[in-house]
């Protein structure tokens, strides 16, 4: 499989927005960044940064960088590849209703927690469960998707041209006999080829 850097160098990432690739990267590292500030907040005292002077404060911080570092690394890893609309979507989703439980964390830290009688432990859990859950199946999806691109065995390379610019697309075997049969006799058939095409390509 080919590096990213020859993946772009190749033009596999053409029409690709730089300022959303960047955004995306810059997003990651902040998450990871936030994760890690997490963990150095429960091992060491840079919990006196955000004023957390007892464990729980500590926790409570803690929990929260945490949370909401990783929703941002799912985030960031969509917006640099070139996912689907339906692939962003999704984890911005995701990622939403993951923050929705960061946020009922910080409501109910620490007096509605697993030792309390009207304990929200499990329903802030299990909502921030889901988001991450769905977040990182579309995460996952988008990675799929752009190895497939990156390694189109037992595919066939077309080039389609329209109004003198020229796409290249990877079809399977399958398809290409398809189309192939479509073109044959009618201008007009080939004319919706061509448009299947290019939307196959925006996908």
């Amino acid at each position: 499989m080919p590096s990213l850097s020859e993946a772009y160098d190749r033009g596999e990432w053409t029409g690709r927005d730089p300022r959303r690739v960047s955004a995306g990267g810059g997003l990651f590292v902040a998450g990871a960044l936030a994760v890690v500030a997490a963990i150095l907040v429960l091992t060491t005292g840079l919990a006196a940064v955000f004023d957390a002077t007892s464990t729980t404060d500590a926790r409570r911080v803690a929990g929260v960088l945490a949370g909401l570092g990783i929703p941002a690394m799912f985030l960031g890893v969509v917006a640099v590849l070139p996912a689907s609309r339906r692939e962003r979507l999704g984890a911005l989703a995701g990622a939403a209703l993951s923050v929705a439980g960061v946020a009922m964390y910080w409501h109910v830290y620490p007096q509605q927690w697993v030792e309390a009688s009207d304990s929200m432990a499990f329903p802030t859990a299990m909502l921030y469960f889901v988001g991450g859950s769905v977040a990182l199946w579309f995460v996952l999806s988008a990675v799929a998707s752009f190895k497939l691109r990156n390694n189109p065995q037992g595919t066939v390379r077309l080039e389609v041209t329209r109004q003198g610019e020229t796409e290249e697309i990877h079809v399977t075997r399958s398809e290409y006999q398809r189309y192939k049969r479509a073109v044959r006799g009618e201008a007009a058939n080939s004319e919706a080829v061509a448009e299947e095409l290019r939307a196959l390509h925006e996908e």
